[in-house]
C-alpha cells in the first residue's frame, strides 16, 4: 500500500501531470519542457527524478541530451490500480474493445444527466 500511496502522491502535483501530457506527443529535453512549463531547467529535473523513480518516464541520451518518454506500461498499471480504487467504476474496463461495459457506463450517464436536467427545471420553476 506504502508504494501505492508514494505513487498517487507524486501525481497529485499538477506539474507532473503536465510533464505526463508533454511527453504524450513526444520524447523531449529538460530544457524543452522547462520551456514549456515556465519553470527552471533544475525544477524540471527534480519532477523527472521523482516520475523516473516511479518509472513513469524513461531516459535516453541522444548526443549531448537527455530525453525522455513515457513508460506507457507503467503508466497503464496506474490506470489499473486507480480503476481497482475508484467506487464509481468509470475506469472499470475501460479497454475500447469491451463494447459492452462502455455503453453500460454512458447508460448510467445518461441517467444521471437526465436526473440533473429535472433537478435544473425544478430550481428554474422555483
Amino acid at each position: 500500500m506504502k508504494e501505492k500511496a508514494e505513487l498517487f502522491k507524486a501525481l497529485s502535483v499538477d506539474t507532473r501531470l503536465r510533464i505526463i501530457e508533454l511527453l504524450k506527443a513526444q520524447p523531449l529535453c529538460v530544457n524543452s519542457l522547462a520551456h514549456a512549463l515556465h519553470i527552471s531547467p533544475s525544477a524540471v529535473s527534480q519532477h523527472l527524478r521523482i516520475l523516473k523513480s516511479l518509472k513513469l518516464v524513461e531516459d535516453r541520451r541522444m548526443g549531448y541530451w537527455t530525453h525522455y518518454s513515457l513508460n506507457e506500461e507503467q503508466l497503464e498499471c496506474c490506470r489499473q490500480e486507480l480503476s481497482r480504487l475508484c467506487t464509481c467504476r468509470c475506469l472499470e474496463g475501460s479497454s475500447i474493445k469491451d463494447v459492452g461495459k462502455l455503453e453500460e457506463y454512458k447508460k448510467e450517464l445518461e441517467r444521471e444527466l437526465r436526473r440533473i436536467r429535472r433537478l435544473i427545471k425544478m430550481v428554474k420553476r422555483g
